[in-house]
């Protein structure tokens, strides 16, 4: 009797989809198409991103566009605490919407953090800061859109009238590798699809939905 009210409590959750890439691979797109095709499917369904447009997120946004300037290792601790926040606040907090049952997905979580800041300071320390973020939600799946650092220069360049903070082909490059890093570190506790992000936006959000359809199979 135990396990079934667990199984149905479960049931009612509802999934959270964390998006990751380095910028330029086409994650805030992905994200759209991917709450689109859920809604039609009448999932309850809630977008989101990080940082936020919450006071901390703001803040960091005001950093990485070079408006302000902080030590890395300080942004590194304000993604944390912006993430916090993202889960926990009042307003919109997501762990509640999830437990709720809405399916959230977010462009960028908590790899984003390990891959970024990892340039900065040892991963497993970035980690560590994070790990209240990962006790409270882990993502039901990752999905990462691996595009390479030249690409991701060339769509910056043609689709933005400004570079932000790690928007530079030889950090993205670093990142990218982080990625794979933090990928492999966490394998045992993570689910993580890595997808071809060099197609179409339709062909990619395919293979997006083909890798992660089971996790809705009672609905659609």
């Amino acid at each position: 009797m135990e396990n079934q009210l667990q199984q149905s409590a479960q049931r009612k959750k509802g999934k959270f989809i964390a998006f990751e890439g380095i910028d330029g691979s086409g994650k805030s797109t992905q994200v759209q198409l991917l709450t689109k095709r859920l809604k039609e499917n009448h999932i309850d369904c809630y977008a989101t991103m990080e940082p936020t447009h919450a006071p901390i997120g703001t803040y960091l946004r005001e950093i990485l566009m070079g408006r302000r300037k902080a030590d890395p290792r300080v942004t590194a601790f304000l993604f944390a605490a912006d993430r916090l926040d993202h889960l926990l606040n009042e307003e919109n907090g997501i762990a509640a919407k999830v437990s709720g049952g809405t399916t959230v997905i977010t462009d960028r979580y908590y790899f984003s953090s390990y891959a970024y800041h990892s340039g900065d300071m040892p991963m497993d320390q970035v980690i560590r800061i994070n790990e209240q973020s990962q006790e409270i939600l882990r993502p039901t799946v990752t999905v990462f859109i691996d595009i390479d650092a030249d690409t991701a220069m060339e769509r910056i360049l043609r689709n933005r009238d400004h570079q932000e903070l790690f928007e530079k082909k030889s950090k993205l490059a670093e990142v990218r590798l982080n990625y794979f890093e933090a990928f492999d570190k966490l394998k045992d506790t993570e689910e993580i699809i890595v997808v071809n992000g060099n197609g179409t936006p339709e062909e990619i959000a395919e293979d997006i939905w083909d890798a992660c359809k089971h996790h809705f199979p009672l609905r659609l």
